[in-house]
């Protein structure tokens, strides 16, 4: 993925000019030059924006699995049975918004808890192929069905930070830890009320995601400002199981999120 190789080129040029960034400083004016050593804690906000994915593992024998129309709710009419030739997703942009208070745990450590809400759509696109038996023979379709599961987070992410030395008013830094994710859109019950007709895909309201990413701060003179880029992977399998079509054919399905924040302190 694209993104996971734009992450891995930036962690690795942040971790090569890490032993280099205090070196070669120019004289210039530093806004706030005592702002790490001052407080052992600092607050602020961050806006960000998110685009969240879906990792699926299919079943091992998808292609030649067949299921009978006990498990295909919503497809109407009603066919005699059903196999699913391919299973997909689609990136849905989303945004949040967090608190964020920092401990600082020497000169190149901080941790970090950024307790956030998140707001990002997910959908999952299936492949069918159904089968009719008529009197006057065997009739076979081939269409696409998509399921789209919204999502409301709140989020509990607990981070580490390592932090260069100062160069200026610019400070790169690389980042990991782990966060405990609350959907309080998997109730799915009220859009099954709205849409009668349809089957909904739901997710399991609580995940586990690990953390990994780059950033730095740039000191203004009355705050602090980061930009920061991150992955999120998720660690449980959040799909419910529900004995139909959507949910059968699938083993396991992760979640996994990209983010990018500003962050002012």
């Amino acid at each position: 993925m694209k993104i996971e190789r734009f992450i891995t080129a930036a962690m690795l040029c942040l971790t090569l000019l890490l032993p280099f960034s205090g070196t070669g400083q120019r004289n210039v004016v530093l806004n706030q030059p005592n702002y790490d050593e001052e407080s052992l804690f600092h607050f602020g906000f961050v806006l960000g924006v998110n685009q969240s994915f879906v990792t699926i593992r299919p079943i091992d024998d998808l292609r030649t699995h067949n299921f009978d129309y006990t498990y295909l709710p919503d497809i109407l009419p009603t066919p005699d049975s059903a196999k699913v030739l391919n299973i997909g997703s689609t990136p849905i942009p989303g945004f949040v918004i967090s608190i964020v208070g920092n401990m600082q745990m020497g000169k190149y450590f901080e941790l970090q808890f950024v307790p956030s809400l998140a707001f990002g759509d997910r959908s999952i696109n299936y492949d069918l192929e159904t089968y009719t038996t008529f009197a006057g023979g065997d009739t076979t379709q081939r269409f696409t069905v998509i399921k789209k599961i919204p999502s409301t987070y709140i989020n509990f992410p607990l981070e580490i930070k390592y932090k260069s030395l100062r160069y200026n008013n610019f400070r790169p830094y690389l980042l990991g830890g782990a966060q405990y994710s609350l959907d309080l859109a998997s109730q799915a019950k009220k859009r099954e009320q709205k849409n009668r007709n349809e089957k909904v895909v739901k997710f399991n309201s609580n995940d586990v995601y690990a953390i990994a990413g780059v950033g730095f701060d740039l000191y203004n003179e009355w705050f602090k400002f980061g930009f920061e880029i991150k992955m999120m992977y998720g660690i449980m399998d959040v799909l419910k199981r529900e004995n139909n079509i959507y949910t059968e054919s699938i083993d396991k399905v992760s979640s996994k999120i990209f983010q990018v924040s500003f962050t002012f302190e």
